[in-house]
């Protein structure tokens, strides 16, 4: 299946919010290529591995944020949304020049990877690339994982965001991973010691991809991953949630999430832009749910939250 690529070029700070509104657009996934997102290799943290000086070189100069289509439509009134977009965010954005071309899906799974290496996404949590090797540290915890077509690098924010909540406040019991994508949190919460965890996503290249992602980290008896809508034909209850997808799906969840929660169950959702913070905060308190924490990376939001059946 071949798919329209849209690029678009833009700075660090707009790289997040043109991604945000190419996937409100109808996008299968995005990329974001951004030179500040490579560790210098002349300074290496002990995050990532050594990175060649070339790759960085190879890199556009400009900030570019990908996103793939099928349905030229949604490119037409995407363009639109787009040239609005320094309007409504009240800063600079960047050149925010609009490139399409088509590409064949073997050309991108092979191009992107030449980008992807293993990084720290936590202080315990390390995500290695099937096809790359790293020399574990004590107390690591790694998470080998092909994204594949599924564009769920976890290199994104909120997905360090989830992570660092799951990290945090996993104590045990049932998790539910709602969207999983490639899978990566899902897996983060086996690999913090979940037994049993259900993850759903609604596309078909997603669920298949985090299914070969949790087979390539010998999770397949402790992680189950279904084609789902949301929380559509669930019926057991949970005493973990994860969420990582949009503030409009997040609070349209809400409330039908509380009869898929045990009593004291947690909640971590992200996806969410600073400007909905409130939004989502709101909707969540209406629901019923205390507020944990609150984590902010970039321009995203990350809430850990507790339901109480009794409220």
């Amino acid at each position: 299946m071949d798919w329209i690529e849209l690029s678009v070029k833009t700075n660090s700070q707009g790289a997040d919010i043109v991604s945000e509104a190419m996937m409100r657009a109808g996008a299968k996934g995005t990329q974001i290529i951004d030179r500040a997102d490579v560790p210098d290799p002349g300074k290496p943290s002990g995050y990532w591995e050594l990175i060649d000086q070339k790759l960085i070189d190879d890199m556009p100069v400009d900030v570019i944020v990908k996103a793939w289509f099928q349905d030229e439509a949604k490119i037409a009134r995407l363009r639109e949304n787009l040239l609005q977009l320094p309007v409504l965010a009240g800063f600079d954005l960047g050149k925010m020049e609009i490139f399409t071309s088509e590409v064949l899906e073997k050309d991108w799974a092979e191009y992107w990877k030449r980008f992807y290496k293993p990084f720290r996404i936590t202080t315990r949590l390390v995500v290695c690339p099937s096809w790359e090797s790293y020399q574990a540290q004590k107390d690591d915890i790694v998470i080998s994982l092909d994204p594949g077509l599924a564009f769920g690098t976890g290199t994104h924010e909120t997905t360090a965001l989830c992570a660092e909540l799951i990290q945090k406040y996993f104590q045990g019991g049932k998790v539910l991973d709602i969207g999983t994508g490639s899978g990566i949190l899902a897996i983060a919460a086996a690999k913090l010691g979940a037994k049993d965890v259900l993850a759903i996503d609604i596309d078909p290249l997603a669920v298949r991809t985090a299914q070969e992602n949790v087979l390539i980290n010998g999770l397949d008896a402790q992680v189950k991953v279904e084609l789902g809508d949301l929380l559509q034909g669930l019926s057991e209850t949970y005493d973990f949630a994860i969420a990582n997808i949009l503030a409009d799906v997040i609070m349209m969840l809400s409330e039908p999430l509380k009869s898929q929660l045990k009593d004291d169950a947690i909640f971590i959702c992200s996806g969410i832009i600073k400007d909905r913070q409130e939004d989502v905060r709101h909707a969540l308190e209406k629901c019923g749910y205390d507020i944990l924490e609150t984590l902010c990376r970039g321009e995203w939001i990350a809430f850990a939250v507790k339901f109480c059946s009794g409220r």
